[in-house]
């Protein structure tokens, strides 16, 4: 076979095998490897702040067991939070703190709603003209037993009436606050353990102060009679201010004779 003829079939076969390619290529179909990528999630910024770790009544104090401290999204810090990167010795100074008004599990603690444990509890505890009086309860005369801190009570007196049989009965303060119960454990025969409280202690006005004063040494029996929570909002009154001018009665009163209750108009 002449040389010619041999180079002209060898690019024949080029051709043929280069046109076959790129009728492979124009016909299959492109495929496009992409590379995932992870959704981007950016942490939001958090301060440490002490928090409750159970529920605090008035009156308790504050230790390792009820506090911890927590992560408080940055924008969300307001004045009165307790911070760490602030005061991170914060638990051990309030160790034995008391507590002024209810605490609840995972609420930030504020320095408004507890006080040093170095300054006067009681005092601490009580409003800007406002007195602490107590007075001696019992179950019969503390509504069972079930009359708590921040409780409203109105205070009743009985007392015998003057000259005559029967007993005189009359509210001398209405929707007064209770700062404080002493109460003690007390365990009957069978062996039920129950809180019973032996002294309440009042928040009193001083003009108020005077009034159970001078109720405690005329009365038999002072009272406290639970009142709702929705009163919680309504003013105390100033009390029964006849009893300082030695006055007696109010526009109508209770005589128990025997037992009967009868409501009749006070001389004044």
């Amino acid at each position: 076979m002449k040389p010619a003829r041999v180079i002209i079939m060898a690019v024949a076969v080029l051709a043929a095998g280069a046109a076959g390619y790129l009728a492979m290529s124009l016909t299959s179909p492109t495929v496009q490897v992409t590379q995932s990528s992870e959704p981007v999630i950016q942490q939001m910024a958090s301060i440490d702040v002490l928090v409750a770790k159970t529920g605090m009544p008035v009156g308790g104090r504050l230790g390792e067991e009820s506090m911890e401290w927590k992560g408080w999204p940055e924008e969300g810090m307001v004045e009165g939070l307790i911070r760490r990167d602030q005061r991170p010795d914060a638990m051990a100074e309030l160790q034995g703190a008391v507590v002024r008004l209810p605490i609840f599990l995972g609420e930030p603690l504020r320095t408004e709603k507890i006080v040093d444990s170095s300054s006067r509890i009681m005092s601490s505890l009580l409003p800007a003209g406002k007195r602490a009086v107590a007075t001696e309860i019992s179950v019969a005369t503390g509504a069972g037993g079930f009359i708590l801190p921040n409780d409203r009570v109105d205070v009743i007196m009985v007392r015998r009436q003057t000259g005559a049989e029967g007993f005189i009965t009359e509210v001398i303060l209405a929707n007064v606050r209770v700062l404080a119960i002493d109460q003690r454990i007390e365990e009957d025969a069978e062996g039920n353990r129950t809180a019973v409280g032996s002294t309440a202690t009042l928040e009193l006005t001083p003009e108020q102060t005077k009034i159970i004063t001078v109720a405690q040494q005329m009365a038999d029996r002072l009272t406290l009679a639970l009142r709702s929570v929705a009163d919680v909002q309504e003013p105390d009154n100033e009390g029964a201010k006849y009893l300082l001018s030695g006055e007696d009665g109010s526009t109508a009163i209770q005589v128990i004779r025997s037992g009967a209750v009868t409501n009749i108009g006070a001389t004044n």
